[in-house]
C-alpha cells in the first residue's frame, strides 16, 4: 500500500513496519506511568485508571483517522487539568464526588463526549489553520501556566494531604489540614529522585517515569505496609485503589443535569485540545519531515474523543515527549500509535490488579517532573530582554491561566497581542509611507508635478493597510500642507483585503471633506476590482496617467 494512493489511513506504509513496532512499544512504556497519573491528577482517588483507558482509545483512534500519521496521542498535562476542572464546578454545584456507581463519572464523560463533537466540527469547517495562529508570548504563557498549575495541584497528593478542584481550592484544602503523611512524602521524594537523578544512558532504554513506577512501588510494600504503619502510629499510604474488572466498559453520559456546563466544558476540552494536538503536530513535521493535514487531524482527535467519553476514557491530544519518542525510536506511520494503545490494552488486561498498589504520591511525583517540563524556561528567563511588551503579554496569560481560567487566559492574550502587532504595524506602515520623492520619479512625471506645483499631493502607500495606519496617514496629510489634488499611489499595494480597501476608502472620504478631489493610481486586476466594489472614483492604471489628469483640473488652458 503506497503513501500516495487514497486510503482510508493517512500515512499508512507497511515497509515502515519494523520502526514503527519499536516505536509505538517505546511510546506505550512512556504512556504507561503518565496515563495512570494525568488520570489521578485529573478524577481525584480512584481515577488513575480512566487516564489509562483515555491512553488506550484517543490513542488508537486518533492514529488511525488523523492527520499526522506519526504522532501519538493520549491524556495530557492541558487536558487533565481541565477535565479537573470540570471535576471541581460539578462538585461545587452539589454532584457525589464518587466515581464508580456515582453520577460524577457521567457527567465528566458528557463534557468529555462534547468536546469531541466540538472538535470534528473544528475539522470540518476547516479551522485548522487558524487554531495554530495564536502568538507565540500567548502560548508560552499558557504553557507554562498549565505547568505551574500541575505543580500546585499535585502539592497535597505529594504529602499525603486530601486535596482536590484547581489551584486555589486544593491550596486552600492543604493549608486548612496541613497534616503531611510521612510515607506519601517518603514515596514522593523517592519518586522525584528517580525521574530527576536517573542517567540519561540508562533513562534512554527505560524511561525515568517506568523505572520510578517499577522501583518504588514493590518498595512501598517493603516500607510502607498497613501494618508496620498502624505501629509507627502513621497514617496508611494512599494508593491506586480498587480498579474496575473487565477492562474498557461503556459509560452511558448523562446529558439531562447542568447542561450549560458540560457545554462549556466541552468547547474548552476542543479548543485545548485542538491547539495542543496541532502545535505537536509541528513538532512532529520539525522531527519526521513530514507534513501534517491539521483538519483531519482534528476530525480523528475529534472522533476519538468522543469514543472515549463513551468507553470511559480521559481526553486526549497529541502527546509532545511521546511523539517525540516514537520518531526517534523508528515509528513513521499511524501504525505506531495503534500500537502503543494495543500494548497498553494487553497491560491493562494483565497486570490491572497490580496498579491497584501504585501509590498515589508516586504519581504526583511524576506530575511534578511532568509540570517542570512543560514550564517554558528559557523563554520565560529572557522574554523581558526580548520586549517588554512581549514579556506583560506572556506573564497575564501565564496568571490569568494559574488563577482565573484557561480559556479566558488565551482569548485576553490573543486580544493584547493582537492589539500590540497592529500598534507595531501601523508605525511601520506610517514609517514607509509619505509624500513621494520628486527626485526618484521619472523625468516626464517630475515635469506634470511640476507644473502642478504645491497644489497636488503624490502620497505613496505601501503593504498591507490598518485602520491606524489609515487615520495616521489622514492626520498627516493635514499637517503636511494644503493641496487641491491628492494622488494615492498605490502601485505597491499587491493585495487589498477588505480592511485595506476601507482604509483607503477612509482617506479618500477624509480628502474629500476638505473639497479636495482625490486620484487613485496603479490599481490593476483584483486591486481595481475591490476599489469598484467599494464605489471609490478616480481610479487610474498609473501614477502618470493620475499625474497628467490632475494637471489637466489645475492647468486647463494648457
Amino acid at each position: 500500500m503506497g503513501i500516495g494512493r487514497q486510503q482510508l489511513i493517512y500515512g499508512w506504509d507497511l515497509r515502515q513496519w519494523r520502526g514503527d513496532l519499536l516505536g509505538g512499544l517505546t511510546a506505550a512504556v512512556v504512556a504507561l506511568p503518565l496515563a495512570l497519573a494525568f488520570g489521578n491528577a485529573a478524577l481525584g482517588p480512584g481515577g488513575a485508571i480512566y487516564g489509562l483507558y483515555g491512553a488506550i482509545v484517543t490513542g488508537f483512534l486518533a492514529a488511525l483517522f488523523g492527520g499526522t500519521p506519526a504522532q501519538v496521542s493520549g491524556p495530557t498535562g492541558p487536558m487533565s487539568v481541565t477535565v479537573a476542572g470540570v471535576v471541581s464546578s460539578l462538585l461545587a454545584v452539589g454532584v457525589a464526588g464518587e466515581l464508580t456507581g456515582g453520577k460524577l463519572l457521567p457527567l465528566v464523560m458528557a463534557a468529555v463526549v462534547l468536546g469531541g463533537l466540538f472538535q470534528i466540527l473544528f475539522g470540518l469547517l476547516k479551522l485548522g489553520r487558524y487554531i495554530t495562529m495564536v502568538p507565540y508570548s500567548v502560548v508560552s504563557g499558557f504553557m507554562s501556566g498549565i505547568g505551574i498549575i500541575i505543580l500546585l495541584i499535585q502539592i497535597g497528593p505529594l504529602l499525603g494531604v486530601p486535596s482536590s478542584g484547581g489551584v486555589i481550592s486544593s491550596l486552600t484544602m492543604v493549608i486548612q489540614d496541613f497534616r503531611p503523611n510521612p510515607a506519601a512524602l517518603a514515596v514522593g521524594l523517592m519518586t522525584l529522585a528517580v525521574v530527576f537523578l536517573t542517567p540519561k544512558r540508562i533513562s534512554r532504554v527505560l524511561p525515568a517515569p517506568l523505572l520510578a513506577l517499577i522501583l518504588i512501588t514493590p518498595l512501598s510494600f517493603l516500607l510502607f505496609n498497613d501494618q508496620r504503619l498502624e505501629n509507627l502510629g502513621w497514617e496508611t499510604l494512599p494508593r491506586i485503589g480498587n480498579i474496575p474488572e473487565g477492562g474498557l466498559q461503556f459509560v452511558i453520559p448523562n446529558w439531562g443535569m447542568h447542561l450549560p456546563l458540560l457545554i462549556r466544558a466541552g468547547m474548552v476540552l476542543a479548543l485545548l485540545g485542538s491547539i495542543d494536538s496541532l502545535l505537536t503536530s509541528l513538532v512532529a513535521d520539525n522531527i519526521g519531515q513530514s507534513r501534517h493535514r491539521s483538519n483531519r487531524e482534528l476530525v480523528g482527535q475529534g472522533l476519538a474523543n468522543a469514543i472515549a467519553g463513551l468507553m470511559g476514557g480521559l481526553p486526549g491530544a497529541g502527546a509532545t515527549m511521546r511523539t517525540v519518542i516514537n520518531i526517534k525510536s523508528g515509528g513513521k506511520t499511524p501504525l505506531a500509535g495503534m500500537t502503543h494503545s494495543v500494548v497498553l490494552l494487553v497491560l491493562l488486561l494483565g497486570a490491572g490488579p497490580l496498579a491497584e498498589g501504585i501509590p498515589t504520591a508516586l504519581l504526583s511525583g511524576i506530575l511534578i517532573k511532568v509540570g517542570l517540563d512543560i514550564i517554558d524556561w528559557g523563554f520565560l528567563r529572557r522574554a523581558h530582554r526580548l520586549s517588554i511588551k512581549t514579556a506583560l503579554v506572556m506573564w497575564g496569560v501565564l496568571l490569568l491561566t494559574v488563577f482565573w481560567d484557561l480559556i479566558g487566559a488565551v482569548l485576553i492574550g490573543m486580544f493584547v497581542a493582537n492589539l500590540l502587532t497592529i500598534e507595531s504595524l501601523t508605525t511601520h506602515q506610517l514609517a514607509g509611507m509619505g509624500n513621494t520623492d520628486r527626485q526618484a520619479l521619472p523625468a516626464d512625471e517630475q515635469h506634470l508635478l511640476d507644473q502642478c506645483g504645491d497644489a497636488v499631493m503624490l502620497f505613496a502607500l505601501q503593504g498591507p493597510l490598518s485602520f491606524g495606519a489609515a487615520k495616521g496617514i489622514s492626520e498627516r496629510m493635514t499637517l503636511v500642507r494644503q493641496y487641491q489634488v491628492l494622488i494615492l499611489d498605490i502601485t505597491d499595494v499587491p493585495h487589498l483585503g477588505v480592511t485595506a480597501t476601507l482604509a483607503i476608502e477612509r482617506i479618500v472620504e477624509e480628502a474629500h471633506s476638505h473639497q479636495r478631489r482625490v486620484l487613485v493610481a496603479g490599481a490593476r486586476g483584483k486591486v481595481r476590482d475591490r476599489l469598484e466594489q467599494f464605489d471609490i472614483g478616480g481610479l487610474c492604471s498609473s501614477r502618470q496617467e493620475a499625474l497628467t489628469i490632475a494637471d489637466g483640473w489645475l492647468n486647463p488652458s494648457d
